[in-house]
């Protein structure tokens, strides 16, 4: 077959951090390889360094078996290196066309641009790739998984033949996974070589040819996808065994509700939603995407205002209106968008950790005490093994499961009894999963009250203790949690408009 591409002993290192020791790789035309590893195992490293955005210090590249140096994005583009990153980098206001052509535009006399010959140029791109999308559509009007699309569109009017794909799915419902899929293959058939990185394992067998593990910034093995069990691949990403253990649920009976939720609604997202959650509990929220979950939490958290309901946290009833308002009460929330709602990225890991408490770290002065934050912020780092070179460190240059940490590590610091996470594995891998994992029933074992709001029904099985599951802004039931539940009797309730009686009231 024919070779697109050859990496071989790609050095790079970082300011404390050596973050690829001789990595290698390759890939040929007319395959989907997949590149995993944990979070911080070098996979979006050596694909910046593929395509232009890092200059390693020693290695090799080659591309059609010749020696080259892509040394900025427009020369990885030049030859035929495409990447398409997890946060997409459209422009919401122009039309699909102005995105697709963006730097290329077609041109009349005196500079002006050639609008039709623009739409006809995209509309080919588009037909290339079987997708009936009007190009004069301006882009906010696109679903996400069509945005992905035109990413891919974009990709394929620079001529590239090599596409990197960085966690491509990870918005996308099924539904628009299976059409990006579709999408993928058409691409292989006509010779696309194609580099997919993502956690998600149930996807390698659906897509990918071969797969390259990598583990902290070195190459472990390539293997072929459909010939290697999906334990085997996460043995080499985390260099042991992982366990899919079914939670252990504790005697509740006794406990003290630490969150009572009466009649909570806000306009169709939230139709009169009620439940409990005890000290000590993992109560996790399952359901279909538009179900509502997402909105409770932000409700409760007073992210979003509500039209009626009541808060009772630990029998009182609180007026939560703000976020401030929640964090006085004791509840705090990890958004599923971590890095706009989360983290400070251009900040370090001491300040992100210290943020929602900084007044305790003031003297009489309001001057923030460095020293005392410092202490706090490495006990944090050591308790939650949070991969850093320092406190120091800015918080974007984290891998995800890293910097999932910090935030968690922010409301500990806070010392909330109610926690709230949002998609707390979402964009991480199976290792750091692991990790969040212990720590959830770790904190719920210390007596917290945890909330989960998760999309993979094996990760609301695996944690919680009892499952609420929601359907168009509706709680449809709740489920007792441990084996006593299956993934099917979530999806019942989850497609089901009328509420049933909760199913393990405590």
């Amino acid at each position: 077959m024919n070779e697109l591409v050859r990496m071989t002993g790609i050095e790079m290192r970082f300011p404390g951090v050596h973050a690829l020791k001789a990595a290698q790789f390759d890939l040929v035309a007319g395959e989907v390889h997949a590149l995993m590893g944990e979070n911080g195992a070098g996979k979006s490293t050596l694909m910046k360094v593929l395509s232009g955005i890092y200059r390693p210090s020693d290695g090799e590249i080659r591309i059609d078996g010749e020696p080259v140096t892509p040394d900025s994005p427009g020369s990885a583009q030049a030859l035929g290196v495409g990447i398409i990153h997890q946060e997409l980098s459209l422009m919401r206001d122009l039309t699909v066309a102005q995105n697709i052509l963006i730097g290329k535009e077609p041109r009349k006399s005196f500079g002006r641009l050639d609008e039709a010959a623009l739409n006809r140029q995209a509309a080919e791109i588009l037909g290339v790739m079987h997708m009936a999308i009007d190009p004069r559509t301006p882009v906010s009007e696109l679903t996400i998984a069509r945005q992905q699309m035109i990413e891919i569109a974009k990709a394929l009017s620079n001529r590239s033949r090599i596409l990197i794909m960085d966690e491509p799915t990870a918005a996308l419902t099924a539904t628009e996974i299976g059409e990006l899929f579709t999408i993928i293959r058409r691409l292989k058939s006509e010779g696309v070589g194609i580099i997919y990185i993502s956690h998600k394992m149930d996807e390698l067998k659906r897509i990918a040819d071969r797969v390259t593990v990598m583990r902290d910034g070195e190459f472990v093995g390539t293997v072929d996808a459909a010939a290697t069990p999906v334990s085997t691949i996460i043995s080499m990403m985390v260099g042991r065994a992982l366990t899919d253990e079914v939670v252990s649920v504790p005697d509740l009976s006794g406990a003290e509700v630490a969150l009572e939720v009466r009649g909570l609604s806000r306009g169709r997202e939230i139709r009169d939603v009620s439940f409990n959650l005890k000290k000590g509990e993992i109560l996790g929220f399952a359901g279909l995407m538009g179900a509502g979950r997402t909105e409770v939490a932000r409700a409760i958290f007073g992210a979003d205002p509500r039209d009626s309901g009541e808060i009772i946290v630990h029998g009182t009833p609180r007026d939560i209106r703000t976020p401030k308002d929640a964090v006085r009460a004791g509840i705090g929330y990890l958004s599923e968008d971590r890095k706009h709602f989360g983290l400070a990225l251009g900040m370090d890991v001491r300040a992100n950790i210290g943020m929602a408490s900084l007044m305790r770290h003031c003297d009489q002065l309001g001057r923030i005490d460095e020293t005392q934050l410092g202490n706090v912020a490495d006990r944090y780092i050591g308790t939650l093994a949070i991969r850093t070179p320092s406190d120091r460190q800015e918080v974007r240059l984290l891998s995800g499961g890293n910097q999932q940490k910090v935030v968690i590590a922010k409301w500990l610091l806070r010392d909330c009894d109610i926690l709230i996470f949002d998609e707390p594995t979402r964009g991480i891998d199976v290792g750091a999963k692991a990790e969040i994992y212990r720590l959830l029933a770790a904190l719920a074992e210390q007596g917290k009250a945890v909330i989960v709001i998760s999309s993979e029904l094996p990760e609301v099985l695996r944690l919680s203790h009892r499952i609420a599951v929601m359907c168009e802004g509706r709680l449809t039931g709740i489920l007792p949690g441990g084996a006593q539940t299956k993934q099917e009797d979530i999806m019942h309730l989850a497609t089901l408009r009328e509420t049933m009686i909760e199913g393990a009231s405590a």
